[in-house]
């Protein structure tokens, strides 16, 4: 580093958003946001637990407004029942005349107000087979009770009467109006015992107006806008706030107009004498929420009908309090973090401009006095005690950098020195057509511990090696340019491939302190046959590629290091090159390059690539391994020096 500026890295600034804002503002942003957040909570938790009691609150509420209803309709319906019942055990256990019927009926009628008008039809064979149908009826008429003319042909046509003969059961009309009276009938059939044979009597009836049921259901106060209305056992509509629909339409009609699925089961749940709380829309498509319950005399069913923004009422009604609260809650408290969150950011922002001066360079700055012993007064003694840090770091980098340029200047200088000891001019000699040979090495480091060399000893003989020197860097480039060095000289003298590395192996050993060896193999060319005489001193062995076709490793010799031990034997190996064959050496950066997942390049993946290159010019051999290690390891560093050396023979 040439300047004295102390680098600060963008990427410690925190996310772009809140990268130019003031601790004040990021204090305040988060605990009000948490607070929102807590509050937030808390109300939806209060308005939900609030919605399950409100529901369960009213689902007992509306039951029992509900069955409170249907109760009172019950007692009058029951007593309408009463009347007719009384009438027909009366006349069952005896044989009254017209005028003591009458006054049975009269009676009746006087002492039942609920009653609109109640009679007595008798069977047409009931006193023989030539008896004639009659029916004696008395009802009310503006305030009086009034004798009703014989219908003696109609009534045997009427649903009370029918009904009533054909179940032989106490029954109840569908609602119907007579004249402009909505009214419904009770019927309750009488039997005779005659001989021992029960027969039927006749049909005593009872008929109720249904203006006050009307009006009770009506007077049924269901919040605002919530009402209550009343359906048949088929579903008619009897009561409802809306007059028209009143005995004009049944549920099932108004639910198939609507094409509403939910009314419809509503409806059947209702005519089955069901009871129950359920949600459904109405026919405005307000959601609502309606109990029913079944009036048990008639079979009909009583719904009370509640809208849902009327429910949630109270419950919104809480919540919008409790928010305005918190909202105020948190206002207060992002005030009070506001103020307490600048007081003790006012001092850092001082100690912030002290350090913009540090960061640029300036480190005899004056650092602001804070007389507090709190966090901030221990910040601003850690800036002072930074500031002589860094000015001495400084110092000290300044120095180590110059060092380290010089090495670094030194390096590369003795990089070029290394390279200039190899043969880099391909072909090395243009002139010589009985072989061809290429060679590179790619160092690890600076500096290699990988060479290669070639040079003729006569006219015919063609000596070339590729070697290892044991460990990285300056240590072993400089092994290494003794090694080739002394190989070089050694080999000017004609001597066998076993002897050189016999003799370079005693001069490396010899006092050989720092333990360092060297892996080499060497071999002599006869550009005339194309034998070849070599010795291997621990190397990995090369591969013979055949001109026809195929593969072959060399033997191993077996032989030690060079350098490792005085008077090792080496041994000498020959093999012949056929025009065409080629000798493929390499360095073990080569076959045991490593990948991301540490697996070996191999000898095997080797071998199946130098196949697959096999036709190749020599340079395209030697540039084809290489690109395959390369995509081998990946993004995994080098490691070791990859050096490769490809001869081939051509004959003369």
């Amino acid at each position: 580093m040439k300047s004295g500026h102390f680098p600060i890295s963008k990427h410690s600034r925190g996310s772009p958003m809140l990268s130019n804002k003031s601790i004040a503002f990021k204090l305040t942003l988060v605990i009000t946001l948490c607070s929102t957040c807590i509050f937030a909570s808390l109300l939806g938790y209060n308005y939900y637990r609030s919605r399950l009691v409100l529901r369960k609150e009213l689902v007992r509420n509306a039951r029992n407004l509900t069955m409170a209803s249907v109760n009172r309709i019950e007692t009058v319906l029951t007593a309408v029942t009463k009347v007719a019942e009384g009438v027909a055990r009366s006349l069952e256990n005896t044989r009254p005349t017209r005028e003591e019927l009458s006054s049975l009926l009269r009676s009746t009628l006087a002492e039942n107000p609920e009653i609109y008008g109640c009679g007595a039809a008798f069977d047409p064979h009931a006193t023989g087979p030539d008896s004639h149908p009659y029916i004696t009826y008395f009802q009310r008429d503006h305030g009086r009770i009034v004798y009703a003319p014989d219908d003696t042909l109609n009534y045997l046509q009427k649903d009370w009467y029918q009904i009533s003969r054909e179940t032989g059961k106490k029954e109840w009309t569908e609602p119907y109006y007579e004249g402009n009276v909505l009214m419904a009938t009770c019927s309750v059939p009488f039997y005779e015992t005659t001989d021992g044979a029960r027969r039927l009597k006749g049909v005593a009836f009872s008929n109720v107006s249904l203006d006050w049921l009307t009006e009770l259901v009506a007077s049924i106060k269901v919040l605002k806008n919530g009402y209550a209305f009343l359906i048949s056992r088929y579903g008619t509509i009897v009561t409802h706030p809306d007059r028209a629909m009143i005995m004009n339409v049944t549920i099932f009609g108004f639910a198939e107009a609507a094409k509403d699925p939910t009314l419809r089961e509503l409806g059947r749940k209702m005519i089955k004498g069901g009871s129950d709380f359920i949600p459904f829309t109405n026919l405005k498509g307000v959601k609502c929420w309606v109990y029913y319950a079944p009036i048990p005399s008639t079979g009909w069913s009583l719904a009370v009908v509640f809208p849902e923004t009327e429910l949630l009422d109270q419950v919104k009604t809480l919540s919008l309090t409790g928010a305005l609260i918190g909202l105020g809650g948190i206002m207060l408290l992002t005030m009070a973090v506001v103020l307490i969150a600048r007081s003790i950011t006012f001092p850092l922002k001082t100690l912030a401009g002290a350090t913009t001066a540090i960061a640029r360079g300036d480190f005899d700055v004056e650092l602001p006095p804070v007389s507090t012993q709190d966090e901030v007064g221990k910040l601003a003694d850690a800036f002072a005690a930074m500031k002589s840090s860094l000015k001495e770091y400084i110092k000290r980098l300044t120095e180590t950098t110059a060092a380290k340029e010089r090495i670094e200047s030194e390096l590369r200088i003795a990089r070029d020195i290394q390279r200039d000891f190899l043969p880099r001019t391909f072909p090395p000699f243009p002139d010589r057509q009985e072989f061809e040979l290429y060679a590179v090495m790619e160092p690890a480091k600076e500096v290699a511990g990988d060479f290669y060399d070639f040079f003729f000893v006569d006219d015919t003989h063609l000596c070339f090696v590729i070697a290892d020197v044991s460990g990285k860097g300056v240590p072993a480039a400089l092994f290494m340019a003794m090694s080739l060095t002394l190989i070089k000289a050694t080999a000017r003298y004609g001597l066998p491939p076993e002897e050189i590395l016999c003799r370079v192996n005693n001069v490396l050993a010899r006092e050989n302190d720092s333990c360092m060896f060297v892996t080499a193999f060497l071999g002599i060319l006869d550009t005339e046959s194309g034998e070849v005489i070599y010795a291997n001193g621990g190397h990995n062995p090369p591969l013979h590629l055949k001109h026809g076709g195929g593969v072959a490793w060399l033997a191993r010799s077996g032989s030690l290091m060079v350098g490792v031990m005085e008077d090792a034997p080496y041994r000498c190996e020959r093999i012949l090159l056929e025009p065409g064959d080629c000798l493929f050496l390499y360095t073990d950066g080569v076959n045991e390059a490593i990948n991301a997942r540490e697996e070996a390049f191999s000898n095997d993946r080797l071998e199946r690539r130098l196949r697959a290159l096999q036709g190749y010019e020599i340079k395209d051999v030697v540039f084809g391994i290489m690109a395959d290690v390369r995509a081998f390891t990946g993004e995994a560093p080098q490691f070791d020096d990859i050096t490769m050396m490809v001869i081939q023979y051509r004959g003369e």
